[in-house]
């Protein structure tokens, strides 16, 4: 039996404040007081001002000039800022760890897609997220460079952000469309191929965003 060490109580918090950042249950531009998110989850003051601490460096909250915390919120301009960090990021992690796959790699990555699609189809933008999200961490992982991958893992966050607070079956089906071509050239022994497939995958999905409508 595998036994797993449970979080502390501040990261405990930070997962629970993030799952509903980024699902949107906690919607762009809500004031977080501490006192209030405190008693809501049972908890002291302590941890939920760190664990808020933790999200402002994150970008999923905002520390107004007045102290003010709000869940930050998602303009056309920081959307694609992201989309273009996101991507410097993620291909070059993609291009360094395609070459080190292996054959176990590919089939989690395949799994993973499967997981993504039907998730999408009952309608559960959060479990598609992660789960294809998990994709392209695979592919990166393989890399082996740990501080690239925690500099991904941050701006993962806030993109599965952006799509969990769009419906919209198009831009999803940008990134499903996309992972489920590379997996193909990967299988027929393609890895370059596979690696300027998923730089598309940001050009078009960088595009997409930037015909979306935003809330000014």
């Amino acid at each position: 039996m595998t036994y797993t060490v449970p979080p502390s109580r501040r990261e405990a918090i930070v997962r629970q404040l993030r799952d509903e950042i980024v699902t949107g249950l906690l919607a762009p531009g809500t004031v977080l007081k501490d006192a209030e998110l405190a008693r809501r989850l049972g908890v002291s003051i302590t941890p939920v001002r760190e664990a808020v601490a933790q999200l402002t460096t994150e970008g999923l909250v905002d520390l107004a000039p007045n102290r003010i915390r709000r869940v930050s919120v998602v303009t056309r301009k920081n959307a694609l800022d992201l989309m273009d960090v996101m991507g410097v990021l993620a291909c070059t992690g993609v291009a360094w760890g395609v070459p080190h796959l292996t054959d176990a790699d590919l089939a989690r990555m395949r799994t993973r897609l499967d997981d993504a699609t039907s998730a999408l189809e009952r309608g559960d933008t959060t479990t598609a997220g992660a789960a294809g999200a998990d994709v392209s961490t695979i592919m990166i992982t393989a890399a082996g460079n740990e501080e690239l991958q925690a500099h991904v893992d941050l701006t993962v966050t806030r993109t599965l952000r952006l799509l969990a607070l769009t419906a919209d079956d198009d831009l999803w089906r940008i990134w499903n469309d996309g992972y489920r071509d590379i997996i193909e050239l990967l299988g027929m022994g393609r890895p370059d191929d596979a690696v300027e497939r998923y730089r598309r995958i940001f050009v078009e999905a960088r595009a997409y965003v930037a015909r979306m409508p935003f809330d000014s």
